[in-house]
């Protein structure tokens, strides 16, 4: 017998395997940022070591203002709840570090943590009001709650009455032991404001926040419980604001009610975010240094300073609306990796050929 047309090689391709997925949490860039920041982080933990005092007052009001800003973003910017009123919490932040330093006698890093319980406590509470309030409304609410505890303020005696208050440096600290001292708390508060907002927004928490951003009622059809998560976030804002708030402060010691709760703080925090971008981790870090230059730039002008600072505000905010981060981060790398990234592993086609040899004719 013969074997038919067609004999020989009969071939069968194996099923391609599947797309598979991974998902990454960090890029290269932001390792390379949180190397930057460790090593930033160090240079400037010397510098009481070679740097002067006025150097060392500088940046303990950036580093404040910093995370200042960056909690005004957090609450502005990630959760859309626009404050007009974060004043009261850096009042309530200075009056604390004076109770817990001066009536109660504690050392510095007591009272500053105590600062911080008093400042959730305040929070906790105006909440309950501010929250019944929406868009415009809880803006306006936020400052009056400002204005009322002011107020309390200034009827209180054991708090001064409204003529100021000096704080008074545990004894035995001389004077530059304690600028050095509140100078490392200005690092960890402001170093620490940005790992904080980084965390959150890495967290469920941050998922549940970008989903109100984009859609309330969209986040609770998927199950966010959207005024949990803004109170969270409030509560948050109003203990870095507090907490900042002290530490100025702690370097400035004497406090006065109404530069403690002046609207000017709410205000400079708005410019530095507005500048920088707004909803973006690296916007109060661009605007802070641009607000700060051109402060120490124009500062002998008088009133042109303080036009100089509108003139710029109007121009970015006609020219990049998105910030001055928002014009640039297009062309570079997220600094801070806070999304997570779906990477499409695709592995090389291949296919096996099952060789079979039909027997020859005999």
């Amino acid at each position: 017998m013969s074997a038919g047309p067609g004999a020989g090689v009969v071939g069968t391709a194996t099923a391609r395997p599947s797309t598979a997925f991974r998902v990454e949490r960090g890029t290269l860039a932001s390792r390379l940022t949180a190397i930057v920041g460790l090593v930033l982080l160090a240079i400037l933990a010397a510098v009481p070591a070679w740097g002067t005092s006025g150097m060392m007052k500088l940046l303990v009001e950036f580093l404040t203002l910093l995370a200042m800003a960056q909690m005004w973003n957090l609450l502005a910017g990630f959760a859309g709840l626009v404050s007009i009123g974060q004043q009261a919490f850096v009042g309530v932040g200075a009056y604390g570090i004076f109770v817990f330093l001066n009536l109660v006698h504690t050392d510095i890093v007591v009272a500053l943590a105590g600062t911080a319980i008093v400042g959730l406590g305040v929070a906790a509470v105006t909440s309950l009001f501010a929250f019944r309030l929406r868009d415009g409304y809880f803006a306006v609410g936020t400052w009056v709650i400002a204005e009322v505890i002011r107020i309390l303020i200034l009827l209180s005696p054991a708090l001064g009455a409204g003529t100021g208050v000096t704080i008074r440096p545990p004894a035995g600290l001389s004077a530059g032991g304690r600028l050095d001292i509140t100078y490392w708390l200005a690092l960890v508060v402001g170093f620490g404001s940005i790992a904080v907002v980084a965390l959150i927004m890495r967290s469920r928490l941050g998922l549940a926040l970008r989903a109100i951003r984009d859609g309330e009622m969209s986040a609770a059809s998927v199950g966010v419980n959207v005024q949990r998560t803004k109170r969270i976030v409030f509560l948050v804002a109003a203990v870095g604001c507090a907490v900042a708030g002290a530490v100025y402060y702690l370097q400035l010691l004497r406090i006065q009610p109404n530069a403690a709760f002046g609207v000017d703080w709410t205000a400079r925090m708005i410019f530095i975010v507005v500048i920088g971008g707004l909803g973006r981790i690296e916007g109060p870090i661009v605007g802070a240094i641009v607000y700060f230059t051109l402060r120490e730039v124009l500062a002998d002008y008088g009133a042109a300073y303080l036009a100089a600072l509108g003139l710029v505000a109007i121009a970015v905010v006609v020219i990049a609306p998105r910030g001055l981060w928002g014009v640039v981060e297009s062309r570079l790398p997220a600094l801070f990796a806070v999304q997570r990234r779906l990477v499409v592993t695709e592995p090389p086609a291949t296919s096996s050929i099952d060789s079979r040899k039909e027997p020859g004719p005999t």
